[in-house]
């Protein structure tokens, strides 16, 4: 149901801008203490707890704070400033459990850091950095040293800069609230989605040069075939072959329907061979068997996944990270992953942090892909949903770089 030989990615061009204009006031003092950081998007390299989030350290309220694990190492904490800005100024509020060693960084693109702060002497306490100099889009705290084996804990992580053009002021009329995420409602991101999968699925990003795909990938599922995986041993594939019968009822995989029922849920060949392969691969180029295939992958798993995603209250990414786990474990194997992430964390619907919720998400599906030989290499989600989440994607919006198997894949 997955890996076959590499071939060279395409890129692929995908618009997905839409900008909202601020309203803001000009004052006559121009002063750089505009505040940048309040309830913009965080994302934290680890978090001990649903209650102790990234997003806690820039909701303005001092009584919550962002913990991160007990866990040994670098541990950050990564603010989106949504544009380029200009930072003079970072106020830090410290729990008991401080970083003895930090640093502040600056980068535009979420990757290559620069630094504006740099400190082995932390007391804790509050931090506050006046006169820095830098601009970017993402601001990181990067904490190397901890005062207690505990971790890190921060009540609060203020930005100030001159802001795009003045300052913001609490007469001013309330900033348009962008509409919501439409995620992969909208043709272009599920145009992505499926560019996704088949980039593990295929080796490739064009999932419509695989209709006619077929081969036996010795996973215990029998053979393997069609845009994103339909097993003979799992009844996909079975279901697909039906409905294209009863909608072109002479075409030349009728003849196969009795032993795709005989071999359902085996790895057996019986009855297929030798002219199954051939006789698929020929149906390949029957638009109506074409149509089947989309159709039967929008019903069994595209739709479904992505409406329980939703339902959770999670963006683009998490609905892909639904579907693609619904590609290769089923709805029951997804229901089932889900099922292991609530054990450690809530959904957004339910109150819960975004990240954190996928973070437990993602770690319930790599335990279960790691129970199957076949599915033992992880790079599906680890050096690429994961990225993804890494670097606070969760709209999917392009550019993205990802690799799968080894192979490196881009989307412009």
């Amino acid at each position: 149901m997955r890996l076959r030989a590499s071939v060279v990615a395409l890129g692929v061009g995908i618009a997905a801008v839409c900008t909202v204009p601020l309203v803001v006031s000009m004052t006559a003092d121009a002063a750089p203490d505009v505040l940048l950081s309040r309830t913009h998007p965080v994302l934290a390299s680890s978090a001990k707890d649903a209650a102790r989030t990234g997003a806690m350290a820039v909701d303005g309220d001092v009584t919550t704070r962002w913990t991160s694990s007990t866990a040994a190492g670098t541990q950050w904490l990564r603010l989106d400033l949504g544009r380029t800005q200009a930072v003079t100024r970072v106020r830090l509020t410290w729990d008991k459990a401080y970083a003895r060693a930090y640093r502040l960084q600056l980068s535009a693109d979420g990757a290559t850091w620069t630094d504006i702060y740099r400190t082995r002497t932390g007391n804790g306490g509050a931090d506050d950095l006046k006169n820095l100099r830098g601009s970017g889009r993402y601001l990181r705290l990067l904490a190397t040293q901890r005062a207690w084996a505990s971790g890190y804990s921060l009540f609060e992580m203020q930005a100030y800069g001159p802001g795009p053009a003045g300052r913001i002021t609490p007469t001013t009329a309330p900033a348009t609230v962008p509409p919501a995420a439409t995620g992969l409602a909208d043709p272009a991101k599920k145009e992505l989605a499926f560019q996704l999968v088949s980039s593990a699925e295929n080796s490739t990003l064009n999932w419509r040069g695989q209709f006619g795909y077929l081969e036996d990938i010795r996973d215990g599922r029998g053979y393997t075939g069609g845009i994103i995986g339909f097993c003979s041993g799992t009844s996909d594939m079975l279901a697909v072959v039906a409905e294209y019968t009863r909608r072109s009822p002479q075409n030349k995989l009728a003849r196969y329907l009795p032993a795709l029922r005989a071999v359902d849920g085996s790895d057996s060949h019986a009855g297929l061979d030798p002219g199954f392969p051939a006789a698929w691969k020929a149906a390949a180029a029957d638009p109506v068997f074409r149509r089947t295939q989309e159709d039967a992958r929008d019903s069994m798993y595209f739709d479904p996944a992505v409406t329980l995603a939703t339902a959770d209250g999670v963006r683009a990414l998490g609905q892909f990270a639904y579907y693609d786990a619904a590609v290769m474990h089923g709805m029951s194997g997804l229901r089932s992953i889900r099922s292991a992430a609530l054990r450690v964390a809530k959904t957004p619907k339910q109150g819960g942090d975004e990240t954190v919720w996928l973070e437990a998400f993602l770690d319930a599906r790599v335990a279960e892909m790691r129970t199957e030989e076949a599915h033992s290499d992880v790079s599906r989600v680890e050096t690429a949903q994961r990225v993804f989440l890494r670097t606070g994607n969760l709209d999917l919006d392009a550019p993205l770089t990802w690799h799968v198997y080894g192979d490196r894949f881009a989307v412009a």
